[in-house]
């Protein structure tokens, strides 16, 4: 595809989306509860790929309903960290494969959560399953963009510096908690670790005084802050750290030095012995780049020689004057996220999507400076 051809299709997206409903909140945390406190078994899931956030969020809902009685399992569309199961613990937990899901029922349940997005394209392997369950299905989540038909109810604050904040409020008032009271310590612990890692532990330009107090209460809980830190930050495999020479090796500068992209092949996969997982911040190294205001990775998800190519695109940018907004951005190709943190999905090889991605980046990058008095 040319990027004149993504351009045609992002007009047929935009035109597509101008139809659906919006993702807007329907909810409060309060009814979200209510409507949990009914609950006697429960499917929780998030988007394929989960990071901290998501299985944070998952793991601390599922908790929590099984304090307040009901019976039910987490789902988890992989590739996921090799730290999962150290946090999951005892918690029941199915991994789906997104090609060939098992999403048999050992017996019916009564309501679907589904946190930290909103979104068909992030759901890979249980969009048929949730398809015709909107009406038990619930969202929680902190994003911008999403599909409103997934969930009859949505409880959506893109304020949020994690959905793990959303949640905390939801079981405060599913399990009768003051705001001066302690979390439980197993319903603590993946509370915090959303907040900390959607933060990037608390140094993003999200966090905020509440995230600072939830932060603080949590802590009080229980939470060992340097275990979930050494746990999910310092026990990665040799294979990432070749991966991340790879990516830095292929590095490249536009836009006067404010883009920067780099781009992981699958070659780049076979030769370090790295998965897709091992992908996770490489974007920080490049950001501490003075000039660069904007980061894009770029990986190909496919092997060569394969119907359909596929390449994955993550967003990273820095706020101030000159912000780009990477969810806006996304949204134009087909994704979605955050203002400064996205990603997207393209079906075309790597330098294709390279050039997408690099007209899309570059439009947004000369408005922001067009629209700055003096730049």
């Amino acid at each position: 595809m040319t990027p004149q051809a993504a351009t045609s299709s992002q007009s047929t997206a935009s035109a597509a989306s101008a139809s659906r409903p919006p993702y807007t909140a329907n909810a409060t945390a309060a009814e979200i509860a209510a409507r949990l406190s009914a609950t006697k078994r429960f499917i929780v899931t998030t988007h394929a790929k989960p990071d901290g956030d998501a299985l944070g969020s998952t793991l601390a809902i599922a908790r929590a309903l099984t304090r307040h009685g009901a019976q039910g399992e987490v789902w988890v569309v992989g590739p996921w960290p090799r730290w999962m199961p150290q946090i999951a613990g005892d918690t029941p937990l199915r991994k789906v494969s997104a090609d060939a899901p098992d999403v048999s029922l050992s017996a019916p349940i009564d309501t679907t959560i589904v946190t930290d997005t909103g979104s068909w394209s992030q759901l890979d392997g249980l969009k048929d399953w949730l398809a015709t369950r909107a009406d038990q299905t619930l969202i929680i989540d902190h994003h911008l963009h999403g599909d409103a038909s997934i969930a009859s109810l949505r409880y959506i604050d893109t304020s949020a510096a994690a959905v793990t904040e959303l949640c905390a409020e939801v079981i405060e008032h599913l399990l009768g908690l003051d705001v001066l009271d302690g979390f439980p310590p197993e319903i603590a612990e993946p509370l915090y670790l959303g907040l900390a890692t959607d933060t990037g532990w608390f140094k993003y330009s999200n966090v905020t005084p509440d995230t600072l107090a939830l932060a603080s209460r949590l802590l009080a809980s229980g939470v060992n802050h340097a275990r979930l830190y050494q746990l999910t930050e310092q026990t990665d495999d040799p294979s990432r750290p070749r991966l991340l020479g790879k990516a830095l090796s292929s590095l490249e500068f536009h836009a006067d030095g404010r883009i920067a992209l780099m781009c992981l092949r699958q070659s780049d996969f076979d030769a370090t012995g790295a998965g897709t997982e091992d992908t996770g911040g490489f974007a920080e190294s490049v950001m501490a780049v003075a000039g660069v205001s904007v980061v894009c990775t770029l990986t190909e998800m496919s092997r060569p020689g394969q119907p359909t190519q596929l390449t994955k695109g993550s967003l990273r940018s820095k706020p101030g004057p000159h912000a780009i907004d990477v969810a806006a951005v996304t949204a134009t190709l087909g994704g979605g996220g955050h203002a400064r943190a996205a990603g997207v999905k393209l079906a075309m090889p790597i330098e294709q999507a390279r050039a997408a991605i690099l007209q899309a980046l570059s439009a947004a990058c000369a408005s922001a400076h067009a629209a700055t008095p003096g730049t």
